[in-house]
């Protein structure tokens, strides 16, 4: 796996935005690499620039076809290129439920407005008209509702006295062509980010009952009760004590467990140098393949190690059945 993820972009027209995205990607340290632009139409402009710039493209009309096969050709194009993110870039097509729900997580798109203001068409018609004193655009994760995922990064766009929709449409894109490599950017390296790990492990944590957060020795710690009985059920460690990853600590059965999770994946796993002793062992969070749902069966199953007999008695009931 490469540190670049590899994403498809979408488009029905010109490209500006897929040419934003794709000259971005060529700047050092960027963290995505375009590896397939494709089209609802043969004809649209932005395929000849992708071509031009050495880009693969793919491009099948959806006349004649049903949304759902339509769907289905895009995706398998953007499959066999190897993309792991797809980005909609004016593709000026409503997808299917179960397209959207394959990626759900990693299809983005852009949308002219300040999001979740006016969601569909004539955005800056509808600004204009209800008298704002902005407008702009919203990247955001495509979802069943349109434009309705969770806003990403937005631009403000300042609307001028006398400004008409095409006129407004036309500084938007340039904000849009700032923002979209941005969003885009940042999204794709959340897996390395603390503060957004952090996040993610805090909500999954704080889920569980009678659970608080609490910092020791230099860590996030997460406990469940209150006062000295309370005790400790998760650390979330940055390059903890040398270790160079991003970790979430957590309890094991005993040394043979630890062991034998070391053993058969030392990518994923390690033995912290402070709290391996006492029976805890580190995950590797910052991965691009991290499995959430493994992250939070990890922390349900920590809890209920040192959790009080009361809070775990209902839970081993329903698991019974």
């Amino acid at each position: 796996m490469t540190d670049k993820a590899k994403i498809a972009i979408f488009i029905s027209g010109a490209g500006t935005n897929m040419a934003a995205l794709l000259y971005a990607s060529r700047m050092p340290a960027c963290p995505y690499e375009v590896v397939l632009v494709a089209s609802n139409d043969p004809a649209a402009p932005g395929l000849a620039l992708a071509q031009l710039e050495g880009l693969a493209t793919f491009a099948l009309s959806h006349k004649g076809m049903t949304r759902a096969d339509h769907d289905i050709a895009m995706e398998q194009a953007a499959i066999a290129a190897g993309a792991e993110i797809i980005v909609l870039a004016g593709y000026m097509r409503i997808l299917s439920e179960e397209f959207v729900a394959r990626w759900q997580g990693r299809m983005l798109n852009i949308h002219p407005s300040l999001l979740p203001k006016y969601k569909g068409l004539d955005t800056f018609a509808r600004a204009i008209a209800a008298g704002d004193s902005h407008a702009g655009a919203s990247v955001h994760l495509v979802t069943g509702e349109l434009d309705s995922g969770e806003v990403l990064a937005q631009a403000e766009v300042a609307i001028a006295p006398g400004d008409t929709p095409a006129s407004l449409a036309e500084r938007v894109r340039l904000a849009e062509h700032q923002l979209f490599p941005r969003a885009v950017a940042d999204y794709v390296s959340r897996w390395r980010n603390p503060a957004w790990l952090l996040e993610q492990v805090r909500a999954r944590a704080l889920a569980l009952p009678e659970t608080g957060e609490q910092e020791s020795f230099g860590s996030q710690g997460f406990r469940v009760g209150e006062g000295k009985s309370g005790k400790y059920f998760a650390y979330f460690t940055d390059r903890p004590h040398g270790h160079e990853r991003i970790a979430l600590l957590v309890k094991v059965s005993g040394p043979e467990e630890m062991a034998s999770l070391i053993e058969d994946q030392p990518d994923t796993y390690f033995k912290p140098a402070f709290y391996g002793a006492s029976g805890w062992i580190g995950m590797v969070l910052d991965r691009r393949d991290l499995d959430w749902d493994d992250v939070t069966a990890w922390l349900e199953r920590s809890w209920r190690s040192v959790a009080p007999k009361r809070l775990t008695r209902l839970m081993d009931i329903a698991d019974a059945f």
